[in-house]
């Protein structure tokens, strides 16, 4: 395997490893052992576990961010497009290994001074505001940028609580509820 390939298989496992289990129950000696590869070959590509957290929460995102644009595109355009976050998020949900955000599970399982971490899921969540900012501008421009980045808060935060209590009551009522609320808040 290539040096690149090796590093993506590490990522992937080490992805699948955080999203199932946990930051904190995860460790590198499990990796390893998942990833079928030596312990120095680890050590090549990431110096440490958080390096590997970082290149995971980057790999999830960078999947993410590509699944929710196809999908949202393919929407019609106008406030359905708006709408089509939470239908993406209902099939999200219906996967059979959702365990709700990896950035959330991830931030809830980090010590508060962890700052290199936190300030990564912070940029990816920056970014995902500024994408439903984009859709707004759009579909639904309020033609204001304060109007359009104030709605566009209030859609990521419906967004992300229907993430969390979807993973919590383990039941897809909240998202329809999100759904709801982002539609009245659109009208």
């Amino acid at each position: 395997m290539k040096r690149s390939q090796v590093r993506q298989h590490i990522i992937e496992t080490a992805s699948d490893l955080f999203y199932r289990q946990g930051y904190n129950l995860t460790g590198i000696n499990e990796i390893i052992k998942e990833a079928a590869i030596a312990k120095a070959t680890l050590y090549n590509h990431f110096a440490s576990k958080e390096d590997i957290c970082l290149a995971y929460l980057q790999h999830r995102n960078s999947v993410f961010t590509k699944d929710i644009h196809d999908f949202v595109n393919q929407a019609k355009e106008g406030k359905k497009q708006l709408y089509a976050l939470f239908d993406f998020l209902k099939e999200f949900f219906s996967q059979k290994d959702f365990n709700g955000c990896w950035c959330l599970n991830t931030v809830a399982e980090l010590p508060h001074d962890n700052e290199k971490i936190k300030k990564e899921i912070q940029k990816q969540k920056e970014e995902f505001i500024r994408f439903i900012k984009g859709l707004i501008e759009k579909n639904y421009d309020q033609q204001s940028d304060q109007k359009n980045d104030i709605l566009a808060r209030q859609i990521y935060l419906l967004y992300e609580s229907s993430i969390s209590e979807s993973k919590l009551h383990e039941n897809s009522w909240p998202i329809e509820a999100g759904l709801s609320l982002c539609k009245t808040i659109i009208h």
